[in-house]
């Protein structure tokens, strides 16, 4: 499909420096491409206008100001408003390298989708914080294995920090629903249930700087674990026995750590290979010993973080048989 048009979509809420720097990298592409900037300022108190106008001579974009409504329907207003046939989500929080417009070009010129994903990477200049989250967040060998591959994925589930989807499949969908997070998983799986494929372009990667704290991660894999029993209550034949691993590894480690009190060491010794391997694959992709020794933290903090939201959210809805948005009501715009 040559006649393709791309509008980028991206929500903000207050934080203009993250904007300014995701439209310099627009800026460093290593080719000339045609391509749309929306920018949707989602109730913002500090505001990203002044920011756009310094690029408005450089770059096609345009700018939205309106009132808090998440970032699902923000991007939903971006796309009703965007001018291509063919939209790119984006959050504020990335940096997009030189070659990502080419890849994704050529990608759907060669073989197209109507939904894709792409990975996520961290960039040099990211803190060693960052590069251990993103290590948690990415390696195979925890539970953000799913995010990338080597290969192409068919049916894989995009993230809507980096996603693309056609205007067909927006409207045949009604694009992202009112829940956060879970509403790109969601999407993808109504997608796939409409008729639309969806595909990972392991080429068109972005650097996702996270801005974030130990305590704001916490949170933010706890909420991932809430979400995914109502997915999986929404969308049935998306249920997996992998989304039990978090619970089991961190009941596991517990375990564990209990039973060694009684010289009962080997579940620990197993956990400890575990830990020497994470490490040395952080080590090796950083470089950095203390990135590698945060990345074992990260992990630990994302599985009980994921684990305990998931068991929670389990409970509530299996067991006590609640409504998601009255046991949640956090986790819905």
């Amino acid at each position: 499909m040559n006649n393709i048009m791309l509008s980028f979509i991206i929500p903000v809420y207050n934080r203009p420096d993250e904007v300014k720097e995701l439209l310099e990298s627009f800026l460093n592409f290593d080719e000339k491409h045609v391509f749309e900037i929306v920018i949707i300022e989602d109730g913002s108190s500090e505001t990203s206008k002044s920011i756009v106008n310094e690029f408005k001579n450089q770059l096609d974009i345009a700018y939205y100001y309106k009132s808090n409504s998440g970032p699902g329907d923000s991007r939903n207003y971006g796309m009703q408003k965007a001018k291509g046939n063919y939209f790119i989500i984006l959050d504020s929080d990335v940096i997009l390298p030189n070659n990502y417009l080419t890849a994704v070009k050529s990608f759907l010129d060669y073989s197209y989708y109507d939904c894709f994903g792409g990975p996520d990477a961290a960039h040099p200049s990211f803190t060693n914080l960052q590069k251990a989250i993103n290590f948690a967040m990415t390696s195979f060998i925890t539970t953000g294995g799913i995010r990338g591959g080597n290969q192409q994925l068919e049916g894989f589930q995009p993230r809507s920090f980096n996603m693309g989807l056609s205007k067909k499949a927006f409207l045949a969908s009604g694009g992202f629903g009112k829940i956060h997070p879970g509403e790109d998983p969601d999407l993808s799986l109504r997608l796939n249930q409409l008729g639309f494929k969806t595909t990972l372009i392991q080429k068109a990667y972005v650097y996702h700087k996270r801005r974030i704290s130990w305590s704001r991660f916490y949170k933010q894999v706890h909420k991932f674990g809430l979400v995914r029993p109502i997915l999986n209550q929404w969308h049935p034949k998306s249920k997996s026995l992998v989304y039990w691993f978090p619970t089991v590894f961190s009941i596991g480690l517990v375990t564990s750590i209990f039973l060694s009190l009684f010289n009962v060491l080997l579940p620990l010794y197993f956990y400890g290979l575990y830990f020497l391997l994470a490490f040395i694959l952080a080590l090796f992709s950083s470089i950095n010993v203390l990135v590698a020794f945060q990345a074992i933290f990260a992990i630990v903090v994302q599985f009980f973080g994921y684990g305990y939201g998931f068991i929670k959210s389990t409970y509530n809805l299996v067991i006590l048989g609640k409504n998601p948005k009255e046991a949640f009501p956090e986790l819905f715009f």
